[in-house]
């Protein structure tokens, strides 16, 4: 989920993990806001999983039966949390209020003729920063829902994060990092954008 595509784990030189990473949270907002004790808010597009049905112990073979549709999501990390205080715990960076708005509207599974092969990607203020496709996740969306439904229980509405493509700020160089009025926009093939300012 959260560090789930390919590329972006080896321009980060990390180790692919064995498991996905799921935090939780409340995650309804078209915009956000950079918080004055964050100086480095960055961008993730990512392709939003929707739980449609409850289930535990689900199995992959019968995991898109649980799913309701597909959104996007702008994960929005603040990096000096995640990678410098906090004793680099990633989730803290995650879960600021307004973070991680979705929109523009649930499309369902029906609608989406493959999850796996959508074009993905994110502009801030115009300049295309993150291009890609879903078929470069590393964890498909029925093993993200087997994986996590053996520790918790899905119920309708909740939802899943697939992992963001390679091009997020923290690993340019030199880093870029969002700053109040910045305009990013979140595209997914099939599923729509979602525009958001910085305030």
């Amino acid at each position: 989920m959260l560090v789930s595509g390919r590329r972006r784990l080896l321009t980060a030189l990390l180790q692919a993990q064995k498991w996905p990473f799921q935090p939780s949270r409340d995650m309804r907002l078209v915009q956000f806001q950079a918080p004055d004790l964050v100086g480095e808010v960055d961008w993730e597009a990512e392709l939003a999983v929707v739980i449609g049905k409850k289930g535990k112990h689900i199995k992959a073979t019968d995991a898109m039966a649980h799913v309701a549709g597909f959104t996007v999501a702008h994960d929005v990390s603040a990096r000096d949390w995640q990678m410098r205080r906090n004793g680099k715990q990633w989730l803290l960076g995650k879960t600021f209020d307004t973070f991680c708005p979705l929109g523009p509207a649930l499309v369902t599974k029906d609608s989406v003729a493959d999850p796996h092969n959508l074009k993905i990607c994110c502009r801030v203020n115009g300049e295309v920063v993150q291009s890609s496709n879903t078929n470069q996740m590393v964890f498909k969306t029925e093993d993200l829902i087997a994986w996590v439904s053996q520790f918790v229980t899905f119920y309708p509405g909740d939802v899943i994060l697939t992992g963001t493509p390679p091009g997020v700020g923290v690993f340019r160089k030199p880093p870029v990092f969002l700053k109040k009025g910045d305009e990013v926009q979140c595209e997914i093939e099939e599923l729509g954008v979602i525009i958001n300012k910085v305030v």
